[in-house]
Order: C-alpha cells, then structure tokens, then sequence
C-alpha cells in the first residue's frame, strides 16, 4: 500500500469476534499489510431492550446481538498503543457525550504522548438514548451542544499548559495541562454523521469529516452541503481531510438500504470501482470492516482486499 490513498482497517471491538486475542491479531494485521491505521468503534454497555432503529443498517437492526463481547474503545487503544510501532490509531467514531470531557481529553493526550502521536479522534454524537441513561450522562436531546463544547474542551487540553473552560453544558476553572498531545495543535479531528448539524460541526470544529453509511450519489449531495458550509465560515473545503468508512464482502452482494448493492460488497472488479468513485469525490482515506464472525474468513478477507483491490486503487 504504497499509494497516497490511506487505508485503515476496524479491528472490531463488539460482536463474536471481540476478544483479546483477534482485536491483537487484526491490529498487528494492518500493520504487516502495509494499511495506515486501525480503527475502534464506541460503545460502553449494550442495554438489554434498546427502542431506537440503528441509522445504518437495512432492518434498523444492530448489526450483532447485544449480548455478545464489547471492548471499551479508550482501554483498547491503550494495548494497541503498545502492540503497534507504526499505524495510526483511531476512533470511528467516538460518543463524546459519554464520557467525562476533561478525562477524556488527558487519556487521549496521554495515549498520543505513549504513540509518539499516532491518535486519531473520530467522534460523534451517539443515538443510543439507553446507554447514555446508563451511564447518567448530560441530557440525551443536548447531545449535539454537549459534542461541540466537549471538542473544544478537547483541543484546549491537547495545547497544553494552564486550561480553563465556561461553556453552557460545562465549566472549570484554571488547570494545568502537561504534557500536551505530541501532535499540534491537537490529534486530528475527523467528525462522523451525515445530518446537516454534523455537517455544521466538521466546518466550525473539525479536520475532517468521517461519513458511513451512503452511496455515490448521496455522499456527491452531502460534500455539496459540506463546502457551502465551509465557504459560509470562510473556511478552505479543500483542506478538509475526507475518510470513508465501508463494509466489505468480498465475493457476495449485499442489499443496501436504498435498495441495490451496498458498495463495498461484490466482485473484486466492483468493489474496486466503489472505492475509486469515492476518491473521485476528494477522499483521502477509508476504513474497512468484514461484516462476518469468523475469525478465518476475515483474515483472509482483509489478505484479498489488501492483495487484490488496494493494491490496484
């Protein structure tokens, strides 16, 4: 993978697959493979009765039973750090809201200071309301406040030094901050989610924009939104680092939820094609994930997309 495209691989931190032993193997993976980053998803605790339909798949469903192993994100990251030399680590994305954001904030700046600056910080609102009443977080409506004021309390943290922060959702007088994050000003900031508000939040308060879940078309009319967005603050859209998160399955379709195939999915020749019409748009990066739960089969999915469709892309 010798290419500018940057690819990264989920190393999937719930369902059957979640354990010590394959989240390791999947890690150490992507970086004999040449990939530029592993990446880990967000959630705490799966509730047992769940109301709200799951915004990506086709039956509103979660992709995996809720009573199969989940890892929390910040402690993997912590073990990868010190598994890996190399590839970039990453949250696709984080739930800002969960948790505390000044904890937070010093553990990702801990984590970056440990990698030498390798952490990436994807985050986003959440839509689970269960698992923020169970862990008896800000209002769940509040969200999206609480997501853009815990991002600056996150850079601010990250700049180092004497720290002290007065927002509507939260406040804290003067604190010193050391060490800072490796990376200036702060890691990256990739924002995930595809609504106009999210959209709003990679242009006042992001690096980029992580986006899942669409095809060709509606990602072509969401960067349209983007860059007015971006034009409206005076801000460069070109400077926007763009990533796109796909579920691969190498060799049989899956239905999108538009209808037809889910890009990612298919022949090699196709998904081929899905991954160049989406740099076509300005990406600069992707993160894959094998939908299935065998560990054998998705080794050797990731081998073939390294070996047969990155290598060509």
């Amino acid at each position: 993978m010798a290419g500018t495209t940057e690819f990264g691989l989920d190393v999937g931190v719930y369902g059957r697959l979640a354990t010590p032993g394959e989240v390791l193997k999947i890690a150490l993976l992507a970086e004999s493979e040449g990939f530029h980053s592993v990446w880990l998803a967000d959630h705490i605790v799966f509730p047992k009765a769940v109301a709200p339909k799951y915004p990506y798949s086709l039956d509103g469903n979660f992709p995996v039973p809720l009573d199969e192993p989940l890892l929390e994100p910040i402690a993997t990251m912590g073990v990868l750090v010190g598994a890996t030399k190399r590839v970039k680590i990453g949250t696709a994305v984080l739930v800002m809201p969960l948790r505390n954001p000044v904890l937070l904030a010093r553990m990702l700046a801990t984590l970056d200071v440990f990698s030498n600056g390798r952490i990436i910080l994807g985050a986003g609102v959440g839509w689970m309301a269960e698992e923020f009443a169970v862990l008896d977080t800000f209002n769940f409506a509040s969200r999206g406040q609480v997501t853009d004021e815990y991002l600056e309390i996150f850079k601010a943290i990250c700049a180092g030094g004497e720290v002290s922060y007065h927002g509507e959702t939260y406040q804290f007088e003067p604190i010193y901050s050391y060490p800072a994050s490796v990376q200036r000003p702060h890691p990256p900031i990739l924002v995930g989610g595809t609504s106009n508000p999210a959209l709003r939040r990679v242009a006042r308060l992001a690096d980029g924009w992580l986006s899942v879940g669409l095809g060709l078309e509606s990602l072509s009319e969401r960067l349209g939104i983007l860059r007015g967005m971006c034009e409206a603050r005076g801000r460069s859209y070109d400077d926007l680092l763009l990533y796109h998160k796909l579920f691969i399955n190498i060799g049989t379709a899956v239905v999108a939820k538009g209808g037809g195939r889910e890009p990612g999915t298919g022949s090699v020749q196709e998904i081929t094609d899905d991954f160049k019409r989406i740099l076509d748009l300005g990406y600069r990066g992707f993160i894959i994930r094998y939908r299935g739960e065998e560990a054998t089969e998705q080794q050797r999915q990731i081998y073939r997309f390294a070996a047969e469709i990155a290598a060509k892309i």
